[in-house]
């Protein structure tokens, strides 16, 4: 049995005689260590790996333990200013998407943030899972680069209504995440220097790859109902642009849907152009009410819509399985694109994967979730109510994970998330969202970090952060 009170006897001892000897001393046997602290063998085993992490001490097989070898310290710092030169200027994004990614101070309420609160994650199912597929020999070999048949089919199944148009497995490659996903797609259908249309404002990550792959981005207005198909005909047309990027369900940072009276105008633009359509289908197991609409890929037989769906929004950030879609060469192009990438996804993963969306966890899961979305969103929105009722969004979003709150004109949104994180609680700015100046200050406020519990003390933190008006 592990012993914490003798573990820590053991490296107390260990780590003042590493500190006190020359590297290469031996340093007192297992049984020694064993006959003098009262410890059982697996504790002290324990106890010199946690000092082996450490660098402190090193096992030699057969030999016993030694101290470690120490760093010798350099007599000056290293001049590291040469890589400011030879790097160039920072890529856009880059700083954006760490702050996005950045686990919260402790003490903090989160209010942003890309993923489910650990207590949405079906953590225990996933686990049993991935234990299961670890147990099974053929996942360690290497399969399919394009991913395992079973589950190309499963994400392909999720494209096809009830009359089974819509993708079909070969035209499935399995990524690792929705974000490598993105950017094969973006690298793999565009040259440096092409232009992309996206939506305004859109997925910061969507930008930050963009900009990376080389690309001209070009946003497109977008309102409650998703992206205006006018505008998107009349850039396709000013710019020549042969790609469009959107999320028509539960777009983020806004939580809009493409209605359902714009969704054959918006294919027809696509159409029209000879272009194609990157739909990031992100958030087909968020919603919160009624159900969602099919994606555009169901209805898109000439193969203009390129097909994205992940599972981490969904159920883990350590679920890092997505998949693409396409028909014809441009599927061919972008399975290319994955195997200069990363050859193929792990076995373990992908056989954990369709273990789990093809049992009764995964129903279970997507019901609980809806509940506690939902449980969640209103708090927030009853927060909102009681103290900065002006933050309401104009439209509630029928899922997702953010609301896209609007801010007083002039206010410096950044400055406000700034003031917050020092009050205890944090939030996104909305100026990020933007590929070219935004036309208001928002913020994206996220109802999926957090408990319900936690949301009016966040909003009351967040009141604290915001100007206030002069009073007349």
């Amino acid at each position: 049995m592990f012993n914490s009170n003798a573990a820590d006897r053991v490296v107390q001892e260990l780590r003042g005689l590493a500190g006190a000897a020359a590297a290469g001393t031996r340093l007192p046997s297992v049984r020694e260590l064993t006959d003098r602290h009262q410890a059982s063998p697996v504790t002290v085993a324990a106890a010199i790996r946690q000092l082996v992490a450490e660098g402190l001490v090193e096992t030699r097989s057969g030999r016993g333990t030694f101290v470690a070898a120490r760093p010798v310290a350099p007599l000056s710092p290293p001049d590291l200013s040469w890589q400011t030169v030879a790097l160039g200027p920072r890529r856009f994004g880059e700083e954006e998407m760490q702050a996005l990614l950045a686990l919260p101070p402790s003490g903090t309420i989160p209010l942003t943030g890309g993923y489910l609160d650990a207590d949405l994650q079906p953590a225990a199912a996933l686990g049993a899972a991935l234990a299961r597929a670890a147990r099974q020999p053929a996942v360690w070999q290497r399969g399919p680069v394009e991913g395992r048949d079973d589950l190309r089919a499963w994400f392909a199944r999720e494209t096809q209504p009830s009359s089974g148009d819509g993708l079909q497995a070969a035209d499935m490659v399995i990524c690792p995440g929705g974000q490598a996903a993105l950017s094969s797609a973006l690298r793999a259908l565009t040259e440096p220097g092409d232009t992309l249309l996206v939506e305004s404002p859109t997925y910061l990550g969507a930008l930050a790859a963009a900009h990376a792959a080389g690309l001209r981005v070009v946003p497109v207005p977008a309102d409650r109902d998703g992206v205006r198909p006018d505008q998107l005909a009349a850039a396709f047309t000013r710019t020549g642009a042969r790609l469009f990027y959107c999320q028509p369900l539960h777009a983020n940072p806004t939580g809009a849907t493409l209605s359902p009276a714009r969704r054959p105008a918006v294919l027809a633009a696509i159409h029209a152009a000879g272009a194609f359509l990157i739909e990031d289908d992100y958030a087909r197991d968020l919603t919160i009410d009624g159900d969602p609409p099919p994606p555009l890929a169901a209805t898109d037989p000439d193969g203009h819509v390129v097909y994205l769906r992940s599972l981490t929004k969904s159920a883990a950030p350590g679920l890092r399985v997505a998949a693409l879609g396409a028909r014809g060469p441009a599927g061919a192009r972008l399975r290319a694109a994955r195997l200069l990438d990363d050859f193929f996804v792990a076995g373990p993963l992908q056989q954990a994967t369709i273990e789990f969306v093809t049992s009764p966890a995964w129903s279970r899961h997507r019901r609980r979730l809806r509940t506690e979305l939902r449980t969640r969103r209103e708090a927030l929105l009853t927060a909102l109510t009681r103290h900065l009722p002006a933050l309401l969004p104009t439209a509630v979003p029928a899922g997702g994970l953010h609301l896209w709150s609007p801010l007083p004109p002039g206010t410096d949104d950044v400055a406000v998330a700034a003031t917050a994180a020092t009050a205890g609680v944090t939030v996104f700015p909305g100026r990020p969202w933007h590929a070219a100046e935004p036309p208001s200050p928002h913020l994206r406020l996220t109802y999926a970090a957090a408990p319900p519990s936690a949301m009016d003390e966040a909003v009351r933190r967040l009141a604290t952060a915001l100007p206030r008006s002069p009073k007349t």
